[in-house]
Formats: structure tokens, sequence, C-alpha cells
């Protein structure tokens, strides 16, 4: 009796992890750009989605072969955070997720961009709900996050305080990690097969 109860809870045990595999590993992958340009040039299916707001991909540039497809976009709120004064994003999530499904398939590799990693990794994670399979999320992003900048907190938030107290001319400015700062090429031209799709629709004339 004890050796069947032993026997029933091993393989109890067994199962519970086993099933438990599928859940921890729906994770967005963390890379850099580096990585997700060498992947655009020798892995098939994979494409690059560049989810900030229509004024950041024309204004500050963009990827040359990235697909527009903002995961929010730039209100006229202006909110105030902590000492700067800024425009409010609005979630476009659900559009996001229903534009991606439409335009790729949930076996190609998504690799998803964003201007620091902050929000790439929030719109990879609802790829990931929707059932795609490949996300990749970069997590330097196009313009990299404000300098100086560690992944570990401590030596970020010391740095940073030192940065600032000395009054560094660079600090809290981007363009010291990412996509740029890689010299991976980019553009400001913009070309319409990469355009966010609902862009792409004529406009009714007011009448």
């Amino acid at each position: 009796m004890k050796r069947s109860f032993f026997v029933l809870l091993v393989s109890f045990f067994c199962l519970t992890t086993f099933f438990q595999i599928p859940a921890q590993s729906q994770e967005p992958k963390g890379i850099l750009c580096i990585e997700a340009y060498d992947m655009l040039n020798t892995v098939p299916d994979t494409y690059l989605i560049d989810i900030r707001t229509r004024a950041e991909y024309q204004f500050v540039g963009h990827p040359p072969m990235a697909y527009l497809f903002p995961y929010f976009f730039l209100s006229d709120q202006l909110v105030k955070k902590g000492e700067r004064w800024e425009y409010q994003l609005t979630n476009n999530s659900k559009s996001f997720v229903e534009g991606i499904s439409k335009k790729f398939q949930k076996s190609n590799n998504l690799l998803i961009i964003c201007r620091d990693g902050t929000r790439s990794i929030l719109a990879a994670k609802e790829l990931i709900k929707a059932g795609f399979k490949n996300v990749y999320n970069i997590k330097d992003g196009f313009e990299g996050a404000p300098f100086p900048f560690y992944e570990d907190q401590n030596r970020h938030k010391f740095y940073r305080q030192l940065a600032k107290r000395n009054k560094i001319p660079t600090f809290n400015h981007r363009g010291f990690y990412g996509w740029q700062w890689w010299g991976l090429p980019w553009t400001y031209d913009i070309d319409p097969k990469f355009i966010y799709p609902p862009d792409t629709v004529p406009k009714e004339k007011k009448k």
C-alpha cells in the first residue's frame, strides 16, 4: 500500500513539473539589437516590428526593414511624471494584436523593438498570450536607455546618482545603447510597404 502511494506521489510530481514547463517558457526571449540584425540576415521568416508611435518612427528614424505597428498612440494630454512633463500615451494593445495576427503567422520569428525595451516587452508578452510562438524583445531598443544604464539595479542607481550630482552633460540622454549606437542601418524615409496598415486605407473626405 505504501509503495503504491509513493509511486502515485512521484507520478503526480512528474506530471505537474512537466506541465509547468510550457508556462515557464512563455516569456519573450531578450536579445540585443546586433543579435536581432543578425537574425534578420540569416534566419528565414524573421521580421522586425517597430511598436513606437508614428512620430517616433518618422522623426527619430527607424530601421528600413521595420514594420510599424504602434502599441501606444501619443495623445494630446500633458501630464507630469516626477520632475518632467510628458504627453500621455494611450494603449492600442487590442488593435495591435489584431493587426499583427493579420500580417504575420504564429510561427514567424517576430523581433519587437521600441525606444529602449520598455514598451516592447509589454507588446511581446501580448503576442505570446495571443499564441505567437517565437517572439523576441529587443532589450536595448532603437535609441537605448537614458545614460548611464546598468541591468544591475544597485549599480544603476549608484552611477545615475553620481552622474546627476556631478552634472555630467550626457546624463539622462539617449544614444549610448541601442540600434543607432550599434551603427545598424536606419532611415527617416518612409516606405508604404512597412507603415501601419490602417494608415494605407484612404480616408473619406469630409462633406
